[in-house]
């Protein structure tokens, strides 16, 4: 703690440029020009066409900038205020970097992730050096022996994949009474604004790493929630896609009819170039469709809330008169721009929260026995069961302060042809979808919903695990269960901590959301970075 309160007494503005030179795995030295003279360039809140320009003008290299980016992991992530964000940096970060500038000096940049430090959550496959755990003690030694889809898109994109972030282990599927952005493997995860309040997971480490400014953008995973919480209680933009816009293949999986990936990042913009580069069709992804491709970034207009209809998740207000308050103000801000508002009091005819409990039981069970196997011989673990034995088996370090009912209750689940698992698919599907988001976008005839993204970060507490207030009020529920899209924008602030506004509408509406996302963000500059406080005055 003294450690911690002495680094915090300092200012940690503009860090990026004047952190100490340390030595990490595969850094042979410092950042530094060709001349031997060091980098001048400060990466903090740098957008990812800030980056470019330098790049393109020979004052900054790829290698110079993930030099750079893991200093700063060094210096922010494992010391200083100790985020504990990152769990594992990439060893051959900086030899990647410096073959994709000597790419660009030859045949020219590939696109606008050409020489980009990405951190992806550490559920995503990586056929590296690096490991793929989902931050648990029984997969840390793991190794796939081939890329998820989404991690060839980024390589393909010419993004240097920087490391793995920690997160809430199992993406928060194994405890009732777990703490968000802890993980035996990892340790628990600070919020970078308040550093004794959560962070929300499970992609708790991809939000604040991009918060702290530990990488460009990241990529995090999403079933109910693990995109948008995050993102919001770490006052960045996150992205939730529909169901199959991004591949599933190659992510330790929750639910295949929920499950994820989407960019994270600090503005629609770089969100939106990460999502260009996330998308495509894999054909072993069943859900992965071919489509036209979409250049997001066509939709960043300023104007583009100018006409359109809105509906206010009414429903999802009075968790905390705080938030409250800053919702007003956006909602005042969404009219100054042009759009119309209509009350919404609720969505769905009825609560779909245990059919959809339910249907993650049935489909953990079926897809993690499915992912295990994928691994091979080599596996420590071949199925739910085995998981289940070995975190008893090691219960001081893998469960010190909460257990695995969830796994217990979903080893306990038959097989995905049983009634009761397709009666509650069937149910909440038709609830979020057809009967909730679907019915209320056509009855007033809304372009989107505007809600509340969530409540203000709790006190971490690993003993009575996370005080979460919004319950069944929660707005990305209803998105997350009908398999459509969320994303989530800085909207304000309270006691020093970050508060978001979700934009969430019919499926494969990425488009609309993100121009009525980029409008607000445009309106209201909201992001600002982190201070480090070491808890709320």
């Amino acid at each position: 703690m003294m450690k911690r309160r002495k680094f915090i007494s300092k200012t940690l503005r503009g860090t990026g440029a004047v952190l100490a030179a340390v030595y990490l795995p595969g850094c042979q030295s410092a950042p530094s020009n060709a001349d031997g003279s060091s980098v001048a360039f400060d990466v903090e809140e740098k957008t990812i066409a800030e980056i470019q320009t330098a790049m393109e003008n020979g004052s900054l290299t790829a290698r110079n900038l993930a030099g750079l980016y893991l200093k700063r992991i060094e210096e922010i992530d494992r010391n200083g205020p100790t985020l504990n964000s990152v769990i594992e940096t990439n060893p051959d970060a900086l030899t990647i970097a410096e073959a994709l500038d000597a790419e660009r000096k030859s045949k020219g940049s590939r696109g606008p992730l050409h020489g980009i430090p990405v951190l992806i959550k550490d559920n995503i496959d990586t056929a590296d050096k690096m490991h793929t755990s989902a931050g648990s003690l029984a997969l840390a030694n793991s190794r796939p022996s081939k890329d998820a889809f989404l991690v060839q898109r980024l390589r393909e994109a010419g993004a240097v994949i920087l490391g793995k972030t920690n997160l809430s282990e199992w993406a928060n599927f194994r405890s009732t009474r777990s703490s968000s952005g802890w993980s035996s493997r990892g340790g628990q995860t600070h919020n970078p604004y308040v550093l004794d309040r959560s962070p929300c997971g499970s992609s708790s480490g991809s939000g604040v790493a991009v918060a702290a400014n530990l990488c460009a953008v990241a990529v995090g995973t999403e079933t109910d929630g693990s995109i948008i919480c995050p993102s919001t209680m770490c006052g960045i933009v996150g992205i939730k896609p529909t169901l199959g816009l991004v591949s599933r293949s190659g992510i330790i999986p929750i639910s295949h009819s929920q499950d994820t990936a989407g960019p994270m990042a600090r503005t629609v913009t770089d969100a939106a170039i990460l999502l260009n580069a996330l998308t495509g069709h894999d054909p072993a992804d069943a859900a992965s469709q071919q489509r036209a491709a979409v250049d997001y970034t066509q939709s960043l207009d300023a104007r583009g809330l100018n006409g359109a209809r809105l509906g206010v998740a009414r429903y999802a207000m009075g968790v905390h008169e705080k938030v409250d308050a800053a919702m007003e103000e956006a909602f005042e801000i969404l009219k100054k721009q042009g759009a119309t508002l209509v009350d919404l009091d609720k969505l769905s005819p009825e609560s779909f929260g245990d059919e959809e409990f339910e249907v993650l039981l049935y489909e953990f069970k079926a897809d993690m026995n499915a992912y295990l196997a994928s691994l091979g011989e080599n596996a420590s673990a071949k199925s739910l069961e085995d998981l289940i034995a070995l975190n008893e088996k090691n219960r001081d370090k893998s469960m010190p302060y909460f257990g695995q009912e969830i796994f217990e209750m979903a080893q306990k689940k038959g097989d995905l042809s049983e009634k009761v698992y397709m009666d509650a698919l069937a149910k909440s599907k038709r609830l979020a979808g057809a009967e909730g988001i679907d019915a209320a976008l056509k009855q007033h005839q809304l372009d989107a919903i505007v809600a509340p993204s969530d409540a203000l970060p709790w006190s971490i507490d690993l003993v009575n695990g996370d005080n979460y207030l919004m319950g069944g009020k929660a707005s990305y529920s209803p998105a997350a269960v009908a398999g459509y899209p969320n994303i989530t924008v800085p909207a304000g602030f309270a006691h020093e901590l970050p508060i978001g506004i979700s934009f969430y509408g019919a499926a494969f509406s990425e488009p609309v959301l993100i121009k009525l996302a980029y409008a607000f963000e445009q309106a209201s500059k909201m992001r600002r970075s982190p201070k480090f406080l070491p808890t709320v005055s």
